[in-house]
């Protein structure tokens, strides 16, 4: 028999966790994928609440982290399956969680007449399997591989204590406002290139190495950002990197994987204090550059901050409110340059992306932290 659950935050996100994973398994099955079925809401309510209390306890002092998927063992590639199955608790998964902190490594969480429990390990699972991370102590994120397999898991909710924000896929939080979601980057893969989402991609790699950093995305060919940085540069690319172009136009996984190795390159240079600076095709510029304010500029005054999260409403604030140093000069290169584009990643993990609004004459902040946990 299930447990009752007690984390009401597992209930109220279940059900929408459900039609979620029906919705996004009928696709994946469209594309010819053999899947199996998607869990039932109640089954995910009990996982997400025992990972909800496992998460505020410790162990030697260490709070765990685990990633739960939920499948039976045999539709695992190559699964590390355990002589005896633990029943699905907070303290087996306090006791197992040293063993799979790995990233990648996933707890299997099936269930038979007695309720939930623990069959093994997999390092490889299937498209729109439900995954819950226990991220830190009371923060969880719900999350599926991408059907096609590469780059960052999608994430579809983030359960902060008694707070939940499920991600806005379609509308990415703006459907009622056409000029904000119009204003969002929309950047083509060069022809043939694969799936792989570079500037999510990218995000990630700057988040992970947990410094902060800021992006600047400019036009390619163009030379006209350098006047809102300080000259010389500091570190120059020349020429210019073009890994993680090269890379994409590469075929299948090959090109998949080597074009996240490209991304990972770049990110870590996002550590280095200054901006990044990369073009639209993806060729890295310059780092460590120092953001200043254009000739006959003015200071901006005014931007419009958002989220990709259902029931989210645009909110307009002065940039100090914002965010530090990095969200004001991210603010201020892209009111001076509004073909280009601003990522900033902060050390408390929060992402935004800054671009220009042309229906409103303002430069929008679209916070992402939501898709990168």
């Amino acid at each position: 028999m299930l447990s009752e659950p007690t984390y009401l935050a597992a209930r109220m996100v279940a059900p929408a966790l459900e039609n979620h994973f029906l919705q996004h398994l009928a696709a994946a099955r469209q594309l010819g994928a053999e899947l199996g079925e998607v869990p039932p809401a109640g089954l995910m309510e009990v996982v997400i609440d025992v990972a909800f209390w496992a998460s505020l306890r410790r162990e030697e002092g260490r709070p765990p982290r685990i990633s739960l998927a939920l499948l039976p063992p045999t539709e695992a590639a190559g699964p590390l399956v355990f002589g005896h199955r633990p029943r699905l608790t907070p303290q087996a998964l306090i006791k197992l969680a040293p063993a799979v902190e790995h990233p990648g490594v996933h707890l299997g969480v099936w269930h038979d007449d007695d309720g939930l429990y623990l069959w093994g390990a997999a390092t490889r699972i299937p498209p729109v399997c439900f995954v819950v991370e226990v991220v830190e102590p009371g923060l969880l994120v719900v999350k599926h591989r991408r059907a096609d397999g590469f780059g960052k898991f999608v994430n579809v909710a983030v359960l902060r204590g008694d707070q939940v924000r499920i991600v806005d896929e379609e509308n990415l939080g703006l459907d009622d406002y056409p000029e904000l979601r119009a204003s969002l980057p929309s950047i083509p893969a060069p022809a043939g290139a694969t799936t792989i989402d570079v500037l999510v991609e990218l995000a990630s790699a700057m988040r992970a190495h947990g410094r902060g950093g800021l992006v600047l995305v400019v036009p390619p060919g163009s030379a006209q950002w350098q006047g809102s940085v300080v000259q010389p540069l500091s570190y120059p690319v020349l020429p210019a990197y073009p890994g993680i172009t090269a890379a994409l136009v590469q075929a299948g996984s090959e090109g998949s994987e080597a074009a996240l190795r490209a991304i990972e390159i770049v990110g870590g240079f996002t550590a280095v204090d200054g901006a990044t600076v990369i073009s639209q095709d993806y060729e890295l510029l310059a780092f460590g550059a120092k953001v200043t304010r254009a000739a006959h500029s003015r200071p901006v005054e005014q931007l419009i901050v958002t989220e990709p999260v259902l029931g989210s409403t645009a909110l307009r604030t002065h940039p100090a409110q914002n965010g530090g140093t990095r969200h004001l000069a991210a603010a201020q290169f892209v009111h001076d340059q509004h073909d280009a584009l601003a990522l900033v990643a902060s050390q408390d993990g929060n992402f935004t992306v800054f671009v220009w609004s042309e229906g409103l004459q303002q430069v929008h902040a679209h916070r992402i932290d939501v898709l990168l946990l």
